[in-house]
């Protein structure tokens, strides 16, 4: 069968964007269309560098494609992709939107796996059942997983344009405000950036959200050191950073990596302690029952080296596993074993943040200079 160019563009007039709910031909979305036999192609051109939904537009379009003409034109790997030059516009450092954050909290880890984003979730909540304001950034851009663990992989915040600036408003959940890249790309598409549009990203989460006044602003940064890591401390003061880490030898050497990113004299931003995730394995029939599947007092003896506190070990408990994959975080069962772990280690933290406040300056900004 012989197929047209105006059938290709009827079969786009399908394909709507996720972000404006018009279809891209309509856009101006859709150039160079091209038929070669049986092999077809065009050029998908999005308006913004950092369009967030850049990468799964074009399996998108193949759908629309299959679906209203058929197989028999092959556009895979024959869809181009242009944007316009990426020009990055100045952010004001002192933004309008964080001048109420009292305590900006970094949660890290020297690699992944060890239950960070688990951490940052249940201590972001534990922290607002104390009756303070939270808010909670998704910052691993490439592997957001915190709109899973609050159950709330379908919400679209809301954005609203304010002097201009396009300000998104958190979604809210358990008392904490929550932002992530999570909430504006399919949850099942890959994020391939380059690093200067995933700290762009992390930009606007920063600053083009509508915190309000908050007590605590928790960041979930991705695993190891990286251009988001340089980016949270060049873009805010940074309260302080908490580390993450199993007790075993492997966690512990990249933890270190971690401490020494963030203390070194270009960074210089305080580590609040460590915090030992998956210290023993107890069984809920058996509270008092501990299994030391990873090692015993890995972090413990790290803190020791480092002369930074252990704030609290958290076993591994089957329900906050669960709660993780369901969206009911475990520090929200009342009289839990998690619940008492996060209840002694959101104390150990508030106490940190306080020691830290009254002994030291605010943390400064790093400022990058080039010759």
């Amino acid at each position: 069968m012989t197929y047209s160019k105006t059938q290709i563009l009827e079969a786009l007039r399908n394909v709507k964007h996720p972000e404006t709910a018009q279809d891209i031909v309509a856009m101006g979305m859709v150039d160079d269309i091209w038929i070669d036999g049986n092999k077809a192609g065009f050029t998908l051109s999005f308006k913004k560098p950092t369009d967030p939904f850049m990468n799964s537009m074009s399996k998108v379009c193949i759908q629309a494609l299959e679906q209203y003409l058929g197989k028999d034109l092959d556009f895979n790997g024959n869809i181009k992709v242009k944007s316009p030059e990426k020009k990055i516009a100045p952010v004001k450092r002192d933004s309008q939107s964080l001048k109420d954050v009292k305590n900006i909290i970094a949660v890290a880890s020297g690699k992944g796996g060890v239950g960070k984003s688990t951490v940052a979730t249940n201590l972001a909540i534990f922290l607002a059942k104390t009756g303070a304001k939270v808010g909670l950034i998704d910052a691993d851009i490439f592997g957001p997983s915190i709109p899973k663990m609050f159950n709330i992989e379908g919400e679209r915040p809301l954005v609203r344009k304010v002097d201009d600036i396009d300000m998104i408003t958190p979604v809210e959940k358990y008392g904490v405000k929550i932002v992530s890249i999570g909430f504006f790309v399919n949850p099942e598409d890959a994020l391939v950036w380059r690093g200067a549009m995933a700290t762009s990203a992390l930009k606007q989460l920063l600053h083009q959200t509508e915190w309000g006044s908050l007590d605590y602003l928790v960041v979930d940064l991705p695993p190891g050191t990286s251009d988001i890591h340089l980016t949270l401390v060049q873009e805010t003061s940074v309260t302080g950073a908490i580390i993450v880490s199993t007790p075993q030898d492997v966690a512990i050497a990249d933890a270190i990596k971690g401490i020494k990113m963030f203390t070194g004299k270009n960074i210089n931003v305080p580590v609040l302690g460590i915090i030992e995730n998956m210290s023993w394995f107890t069984p809920e029939e058996l509270p008092d029952n501990k299994y030391y599947i990873f090692g015993k007092d890995g972090c413990k003896n790290l803190a020791e080296k480092e002369n930074i506190p252990l704030l609290g070990q958290i076993p591994i408990v089957q329900r906050i596993r669960e709660g993780s994959d369901s969206g009911n975080p475990a520090v929200l069962i009342e009289g839990s074993v998690v619940e008492e772990a996060f209840k002694k280690l959101s104390a150990s933290i508030i106490k940190a943040i306080e020691d830290r406040n009254i002994k030291q300056e605010p943390t400064k900004r790093v400022e990058i200079k080039t010759k």
